[in-house]
C-alpha cells in the first residue's frame, strides 16, 4: 500500500501511470464495517487490475460547532492497519493546509438539494463535503467512486 501525504506531483505521478481504473472510497477516517464494505465493493468494480485508493481527511469545513471538529476521532494508524488488510493500494491522509490554506476563498455551493434532511439543521455541512469531494476529484481523477449510503442525502 503507498500512504501518500501532501506531495502533489507524487499522487499525479502515481494515478496518471495506472494500468487500470481507479475507484476512490473518500472518508474522514475512524473506519468501521461499513467502510470496509466500500473497499471491498470498489475491489469489485475495479477488479485485479484496478486500484483502490481511499481518502483519510477530516475536513474542518463540514463542521458546524468547533467541538465537533476537536472531538472527531482520528486514529490514523489502526485506519492504516485496516487499509492494509482490505488491500487498499493507495492511501491519501492530507493535512488541512493541503486542501485549505489560510487564504481559500473557493467554496462549491449546492442551494436546493442540501436543505433537507441533515442539511436543514447542519448549515454549511454540504458545502464542505461537496468542496473536498471536488478536491479530491480533480486531484487524484478516480474512474468512479464508491459512497455509502448515508452520503446519499
Amino acid at each position: 500500500m503507498i500512504k501518500v501525504t501532501s506531495e502533489v506531483n507524487t499522487i499525479t505521478q502515481i494515478t496518471r501511470d495506472l494500468p487500470g481504473p481507479l475507484a476512490l472510497v473518500p472518508t474522514m477516517g475512524a473506519l468501521h464495517e461499513g467502510h470496509l464494505a466500500l473497499i471491498r465493493r470498489a475491489r469489485q468494480l475495479v477488479g485485479p487490475d484496478g486500484t483502490v485508493a481511499i481518502s483519510i481527511f477530516v475536513n474542518p469545513i463540514q463542521f458546524d460547532r468547533d467541538a465537533d471538529l476537536t472531538n472527531y476521532p482520528r486514529p490514523l494508524k489502526n485506519d492504516l492497519v485496516l487499509c492494509e488488510k482490505e488491500g487498499v493500494d493507495l492511501a491519501f491522509t492530507p493535512e488541512k493546509n493541503f486542501f485549505y490554506h489560510s487564504d481559500h476563498s473557493v467554496i462549491v455551493t449546492e442551494s436546493l438539494l442540501s436543505k433537507g434532511l441533515c442539511g436543514s439543521s447542519r448549515p454549511g455541512h454540504f458545502d464542505g463535503v461537496l468542496t473536498v469531494v471536488i478536491k479530491l476529484f480533480n486531484l487524484l481523477q478516480p474512474t468512479l467512486a464508491v459512497f455509502g449510503e448515508k452520503d446519499f442525502q
